[in-house]
C-alpha cells in the first residue's frame, strides 16, 4: 500500500463525493475548481495507487480511456452502456469458474481479470440513443 499523502487524501476524497466512473482529468479539475494546486501528473499517480491498492475500480471506454470510481463491492464485473456510461455492478460466478479453469489450463496461477460487457440501457434505448 502506498503512503498517504495529501495529494493522494484529496483525489481519495474527491472519489468520496462522486458518483459513477470519472477520468483522472475529470478528478483534477474538480480539484482545482476547489482550490487544490495538486498538478495533473499527480492525480495520475495517485489515481493509479487507489485503483493498485484496491480502492478505485476502473473500466476502460471504447476509446481506451480509462475511467475510475469506488466500489462498493469485492471482485465484481459492469454492465456499461455506451451512450450514458450508466454502470451496473453485477456478479459472476461462472466468469471466475471460467477463468480459474482455462488458467489452470495452461498452468497459470494467481490470475486476475477484468470484464466490462457493453451495451445501450433501457432508458438510452426508449429515448432512442442507442
Amino acid at each position: 500500500m502506498a503512503r498517504t499523502t495529501r495529494q493522494r487524501a484529496a483525489v481519495a476524497a474527491a472519489f468520496d463525493s462522486l458518483e459513477g466512473f470519472h477520468s483522472a482529468q475529470e478528478v483534477h479539475a474538480q480539484l482545482r475548481t476547489a482550490g487544490d494546486t495538486v498538478g495533473l501528473s499527480t492525480v495520475y499517480r495517485a489515481v493509479q495507487a487507489l485503483a493498485d491498492d484496491g480502492e478505485l475500480d476502473s473500466i476502460r471506454t471504447d476509446s481506451g480511456e480509462a475511467l475510475y470510481r469506488r466500489c462498493s463491492t469485492q471482485h465484481h464485473h459492469h454492465l456499461v452502456c455506451r451512450s450514458c456510461g450508466r454502470t451496473v455492478e453485477v456478479a459472476g460466478p461462472a466468469v471466475e469458474q471460467w477463468a480459474d479453469r482455462v488458467a489452470g489450463e495452461h498452468g497459470f496461477s494467481d490470475v486476475s481479470h477484468t470484464l466490462e460487457i457493453m451495451g445501450t440501457c433501457e432508458a438510452c434505448r426508449t429515448a432512442g440513443r442507442g
